[in-house]
């Protein structure tokens, strides 16, 4: 597996370019935008997009949709506690950065659900507290979480948006994140990737 990471939109948020080597099968997680270069490398390269992951339905996380779907029709993933944001222009804060952006095509995912998408299974882990939709995506064959705004490196996301919960947040990191392995490595929706054994040592909100 191949991670590559694109740092994207008005407040530079990840979006990672998961991709089978074997098979050139690929994936995208959170589109916080669409530019032309990420679009072009992923042609150039000869991959073959499968699917758009998202973690949440923040704006920041969800504004290059149209344009990826233009030039890869592919499925769009979210968790199903997430569909009233991803729907609903002011609660994913779109309306305070241009006209609003709302989406309505997901695919629903439920908690622990797994899909199986560029040769890779993938477990839904249900976080909500940033919102109340909030998911990580965990490839456990690979040792690989991506953890949207939920955990962040000595760090963990805002809850003073709509739907944010800072005691579920909290409650979703230790009992469902700080579990898996040690070793595991966290891709968040911002700023640099950690471990969960940094994490568990040196996040000061745990």
């Amino acid at each position: 597996m191949k991670i590559e990471r694109f740092v994207i939109g008005i407040i530079s948020t990840n979006c990672y370019l998961v991709q089978n080597e074997e098979s050139n099968e690929c994936f995208l997680v959170d589109p916080g935008a669409c530019p032309k270069k990420l679009v072009d490398h992923i042609k150039s390269s000869g991959l073959d997009m499968k699917a758009i992951l998202l973690t949440h339905g923040h704006f920041d996380h969800i504004l290059g949709i149209d344009g990826f779907l233009k030039e890869f029709p592919v499925p769009v993933y979210a968790h199903e506690a997430e569909k009233e944001l991803l729907k609903d222009a002011s609660l994913n804060s779109s309306v305070t950065y241009g006209p609003g952006y709302t989406f309505s095509d997901a695919c629903y995912l439920k908690d622990w659900e797994k899909l199986t998408v560029a040769g890779m299974e993938i477990e839904t882990i249900y976080t909500p507290g940033h919102t109340s939709g909030g998911c990580c995506y965990y490839i456990q064959s690979e040792g690989v979480l991506f953890s949207g705004d939920t955990l962040f490196r000595a760090s963990i996301g805002r809850t003073d948006f709509p739907t944010g919960s800072s005691s579920q947040l909290i409650h979703s990191i230790q009992e469902r994140l700080m579990c898996l392995p040690g070793e595991t490595k966290v891709y968040p929706g911002h700023m640099d990737e950690t471990t969960i054994d940094f994490e568990q040592a040196h996040n000061p909100f745990l």
